[in-house]
């Protein structure tokens, strides 16, 4: 079976197949470090990041470029006297970084920022003047919409029923639904954040960044264009309009990942159910935080609650469970390949919930070849459990067998009832020691008695 992803562009599941055989090259847009990361922007780069290792062990390697937009209206907008736009930029830049790294986002390949490439910038702005796609006015250069037939093509919008540009002073515009490519500098922006060209000193529009970025890193066409569904109109629906009218072939393939609303509402600050990255990171461990962002299908929305949290910390303590207790027999696992039911489920558009339950089904085999003794059976279940949680990326530091909210409680109750079992077999209490482990097993606890003490895992999945 080959790769199936959902197109946005064609608005139908496509057959992958890369322009180089063998490898990919995907472009992401990175965020605009304006203020620091919420749990969008981690699901936008989760979705990504699943991709591109799905892609990377089914395809081959993948050149992934996420840019930093480190100039812009908003950016200039949240600088201060104390610090400038070009410091708030890096330090939220840091923030993000910090952010992917702890749910195990992998690096890109390229992390370019904008303001690296504006002389990139300017040469395909004069391309598209010089093609009469653009036109310089009163200091600026905007793109004129009516002057490429195709414009709209990406989210399937006439001309005539789009909103006008908002991107850009009007001043200018022979249309109000053309945007801005250069915007002139403006007296009350600072100095440093203005760049001579031939239209006059200013600095580049926000679309013109990622057409000139992805060009650069991957070349005039490449695979794959990523980003969040709210980011195909205005931005990507320009980029595509402007790289194509200067003479690339650009994205051969468009994808898109949905939101994440909180318990039932989209994010949103005037009603205060904003979730900062750093403020989930602190309640939650981060392993559970991913598998909470991957649990759902890419393209749909995301709804994040306590409740959800709390089933991804059982989930996921189900599968350190069975590793760990797996891990004890066996000591470590052998490499193998991930079950076919597993391949299929992430071949066809990165159905990563039809993977988990895949995932879920193996552990409760192997929980059954442990409680056996078969062997055979437990080997093959957790060496196949290892190499899908390896290619989901879920094999991080930090994700306990048991945690968060209920598990917690559980925990405890367990320790105890261990304690008070090893008190009765030293006393050689064996009636109240077997009942003890007697009701582990009807709660579906499994006890193993180890040169180090007790340990235990749930079997129930």
């Amino acid at each position: 079976m080959n790769v199936r992803l959902y197109d946005s562009h064609a608005q139908a599941l496509r057959d992958f197949v890369p322009l180089a055989p063998g490898a990919v090259s995907m472009y992401v847009c990175g965020p605009t470090v304006q203020s620091g990361p919420h749990i969008g922007h981690l699901r936008g780069a989760l979705a990504f990041d699943l991709l591109r290792r799905w892609l990377t062990h089914r395809v081959g390697p993948v050149t992934l470029v996420r840019n930093v937009t480190d100039i812009d209206d908003k950016v200039l907008a949240n600088a201060t006297a104390d610090e400038p736009w070009w410091a708030l930029a890096y330090r939220i830049e840091q923030e993000f970084t910090a952010a992917y790294a702890a749910i195990g986002i992998l690096p890109p390949t390229y992390e370019p920022r904008a303001t690296a490439s504006i002389p990139q910038m300017q040469e395909i702005i004069a391309r598209l003047i010089e093609r009469g796609h653009a036109y310089a006015a009163a200091g600026d250069v905007y793109f004129d919409v009516r002057s490429w037939a195709d414009y709209g093509s990406l989210t399937n919008q006439s001309v005539d029923a789009m909103e006008p540009a908002a991107d850009a002073d009007s001043r200018g515009k022979r249309d109000p639904r053309d945007f801005a490519l250069w915007k002139g500098a403006k007296a009350d922006e600072p100095a440093d954040a203005t760049w001579e060209s031939p239209w006059g000193p200013g600095r580049p529009g926000w679309h013109i960044e990622c057409s000139a970025m992805s060009r650069r890193y991957l070349g005039a066409e490449f695979d794959i264009h990523g980003g969040g569904l709210d980011l195909r109109f205005p931005h990507h629906e320009n980029e595509l309009a402007q790289s194509t009218a200067a003479g690339d072939g650009f994205a051969r393939y468009w994808v898109h990942n949905g939101l994440v609303t909180v318990d039932g509402q989209k994010m949103s600050k005037s009603i205060g159910n904003f979730v900062l990255a750093a403020d989930m990171l602190a309640a939650r461990p981060a392993p559970v935080v991913r598998y909470a962002l991957a649990a759902a299908h890419y393209r749909s929305n995301l709804d994040i609650s306590d409740g959800a949290l709390d089933e991804a910390a059982a989930a996921l303590g189900r599968i350190t469970g069975f590793l760990a207790r797996a891990a004890r027999t066996l000591g470590e696992p052998q490499a193998a390949p991930v079950p076919d039911a597993f391949a299929e489920a992430m071949d066809d558009d990165l159905g990563v919930p039809q993977a988990l339950a895949v995932v879920h089904e193996t552990v409760r085999a192997g929980n059954t070849a442990l409680d056996t003794g078969d062997q055979a059976a437990l080997r093959a279940a957790y060496d196949a459990v290892a190499a899908m949680v390896a290619v989901l990326g879920l094999d991080l530091d930090g994700a306990p067998a048991q945690t968060g909210g209920a598990q917690d409680t559980l925990a405890a109750l367990v320790e105890e009832l261990i304690t008070q079992r090893a008190q009765a077999r030293a006393s050689k209490d064996w009636a109240t020691a077997d009942r003890i482990r007697d009701l582990f097993a009807t709660a579906g606890v499994v006890l193993e008695d180890t040169a180090d003490g007790t340990v235990w895992s749930t079997t129930n999945g």
